[in-house]
This record gives C-alpha cells, structure tokens and sequence, in this order.
C-alpha cells in the first residue's frame, strides 16, 4: 500500500513509526513532516488544509489510504473532499469534528444524548460573560469555543485569573476561536482520556492515557498542548471505562447518527473521574499528541489494520492486542515555551539514543540543516519508552532524555507521578 499522513508534529510521527512497522506499507508519505519523520517516510511539501490539493496529490502518487492527523485539515473538510473524490481516508467529516471545533457545538450533543457534563453557559459579549463569571464565582473553566491548539481552555481558581481569561478571548488572544466562550462549572477528579475509533456504527476502544498539561512539575503553571504522558491510565478502571461508553461515548455516537452526521475516525474523550463516576471534559476528533506516541508505541503495527478498518466500516471484525506493558513520552521543549521561545537552537545526541520497538524519539518540532537538528517549535521532542512496569519505562525515558545535549531545552521531570 501506498499511505500518506498529513502533519507535521510528535503525533504525526508515532503515526509514522507504527504505520512503517506494518509490513502492509509500502510506500509512507508524510506532508509535510519534519527531520525525524524523514528517518522514516518521504516527506512531501503539501498544503495539507487545501482538500483539492490533497486530493491532487493523493492521485498523483497512487495513495491507497490518507491518515488525517492534526485538528484544522478535518475543520477544513479535508476527510471529506478525500471521500468525495472516492478516496480512503481516516478522519471525520467536518460536521463531525465540531465534536472538537466548537465547545458549544459539544454540550449541545451532550444534551442530546443526557452524557454527563459540566453545567455550562456560552456567551458571544465580553460584559455578560464577565457578570456570569462574577455571579458564579472561582474555581471555574473558560473555554474558546474553536479550535485553539490545545491552548483555549484556562482553568481559573481565581476570580480575577477567570476575568482575564474572558478579557483574553474576547480581545483576540485566541483569534477567532475566541469570538464565542464557553463557561463551565469546574469538575473536581482525576482527568485521563480515553480512545475509540468508530466507524459510522460500531464503538472499539483502543487505550487509555493521561498527560500532563502544565508547563510545570507537580502541574502548575501554564497550560500547554502536553508536557508528557503514559497509557495505560489505572484511572480508568474497566468498570469506569465500560460507564463511560455507556453513559457518554456510545450516546453521542448515536445522536450524531440521528443528526444524519455519524462519526467515523478515532474520537479521543477527555473524562474527568470521581468516586467512579466519568463525566466528559471535551472531545477530540483526532489523536492525543502526546498521548499517541504512547498509544502507537503500544499499539505498533496493529495501529494501520485498526485505522484501515475503521476507514472501511470493518470495525465490527476487528479486536485489539494489547501487551502487558506501561509506555511513557516525556515531551522536551523549547525555553520560555508556552510562551515566547527561541527558534534554530542546535540539538545534539540524538543519534546516540537507542531506536526500537522499546525505545524511540519522536520529533515534534524539528529541521534539519547542514546535517544539525535544529528546534523549530515549542514543543520540540516527545522522548518516549516502554517497560513492564511504569517505573521502569519512566526511567528509560529519562535516562534518554538526560543523554540529549540541548541546553535551550527543558522537559517536566515527575512525568507519570499520578499513576507512581
């Protein structure tokens, strides 16, 4: 088979890696990727949120199957225009992945199908936001209504913290995803995800994860896209799993059926868990990043049969092995990140890490130049290791990361510290 992945990122090349390890794959095609991609797949200058181009290209070089990887070329109908031109794809239409490119959009389904949620309330005027955050009072979560890089949601444990993150919004910080903001009640618990893939009628999880979102050790901070991550999440329990299936996946599923927009692709639920009880904190029509470098570390070569069934509406045929292990990604980023970095720094002993089914770095935001690693981006490296234990594959992950010569890097150094 010829395949090509769209993106550019960490999750892009787990992808990558996984898809390569299928012996299904013949030819890897990677728009645009990055230099770590490169070890792996051809890497193909594209504009991947242009359906037509995509498509143009797609037929150019005999693709058998497209992997949509970020968020913004599923918003932009990507998937679809790919299906039109009766092409394979994994990933949603863009009216299903309004799951993930509108907040608003989301509790609307989730009031459809009674999915247990946070009380909400959506605003598209700065005055009235900012009165119903004064009337509710802190803790309390604002949300950009769309897509904002994983960015558009400050949980405010202060008043004033809440207030300026209304003012943020709605002043362009987030750009238009912030034209409309969503207020919810903050929900104590322990957060993980939880992944699926559906095909339009059958619901076949595939892991669980949790990360790490502040910038942070011990999380505090900033919020970020993922600061590291591990699967599985003990957190989620089967039982807990199975309710959360029950209570909230399998009903959206089924009310974005009877919208006449069902999903097809992988859905990434973020849960907040108390006392055994899941309750939804957003969706996500595509893969985690970073929780899918652990997942397709996990995962391997089964990952492309999964996707390709998913694709084909096989789901039903499907069952996924899972090894007895523990995977962990420690994301290494640039300095001053989420905030203002330095681009072009040199990043050396890469070459000396260990790459296998065990062991393996996944660049996030790399270039290459004159035959240096260079950073070109805030999160830059996803160092990531598996073991029997958690413990174990924590510390290989960092004992990788602490053979990485990058002074402008930094990493969090408790990645795992809920589950350990």
């Amino acid at each position: 088979m010829n395949i090509l992945i769209l993106g550019s990122g960490g999750r892009e090349h787990a992808l990558a890696w996984a898809v390569k390890q299928n012996p299904k794959c013949d030819r890897l095609i990677v728009a645009p990727g990055n230099a770590g991609i490169a070890a792996h797949a051809e890497c193909a200058d594209l504009d991947i949120l242009d359906g037509d181009a995509v498509v143009q290209f797609a037929v150019d070089n005999a693709v058998d199957f497209i992997i949509v990887g970020p968020e913004a070329p599923l918003a932009a109908g990507v998937a679809d225009r790919c299906r039109a031109a009766g092409l394979s794809v994994f990933g949603p239409s863009a009216e299903a992945a309004r799951l993930e490119a509108s907040k608003a959009f989301t509790k609307e389904i989730c009031d459809a199908a009674k999915a247990p949620t946070a009380a909400y309330a959506r605003f598209t005027d700065a005055t009235a936001a900012r009165a119903y955050v004064t009337a509710q009072g802190a803790p309390i979560v604002v949300k950009a209504d769309g897509l904002a890089a994983g960015k558009g949601v400050i949980v405010a444990m202060t008043l004033p913290e809440a207030l300026a993150a209304v003012d943020d919004m709605f002043s362009g910080e987030f750009g238009d995803a912030g034209a409309e903001v969503v207020i919810e009640d903050f929900m104590e618990g322990e957060e993980a995800s939880f992944f699926v893939l559906v095909d339009g009628e059958t619901v076949l999880p595939i892991g669980t994860a949790q990360d790490h979102k502040r910038v942070g050790d011990g999380d505090t901070g900033p919020n970020t896209g993922g600061m590291g991550a591990y699967s599985p999440a003990p957190v989620l329990t089967p039982d807990i799993a199975e309710r959360a299936l029950a209570q909230i996946i399998r009903p959206t599923m089924a009310a974005m059926a009877r919208r006449g927009t069902p999903y097809q692709g992988v859905l990434y639920a973020g849960l907040m868990i108390k006392d055994g009880a899941p309750r939804l904190v957003e969706y996500n029509a595509r893969f985690g990043d970073p929780e899918c470098q652990v997942l397709m570390l996990r995962l391997g070569a089964q990952a492309l049969d999964l996707m390709q069934a998913c694709a084909e509406g096989r789901l039903d045929e499907m069952r996924v092995s899972w090894a007895d292990d523990h995977a962990i990604t420690v994301v290494m980023a640039a300095a001053g990140y989420p905030g203002a970095y330095e681009k072009g720094t040199k990043i050396r002993g890469l070459d000396d890490l260990p790459e296998n089914s065990r062991n393996i770095t996944f660049h996030a935001g790399t270039r290459e130049k004159d035959g240096m690693i260079l950073a070109n981006g805030g999160r830059v490296l996803n160092v990531t290791a598996r073991g029997a234990t958690l413990q174990e594959a924590r510390d290989r992950a960092y004992a990788m990361v602490d053979s990485i010569d990058w002074p402008e890097g930094f990493c969090r150094r408790d990645i795992g510290w809920r589950a350990l």
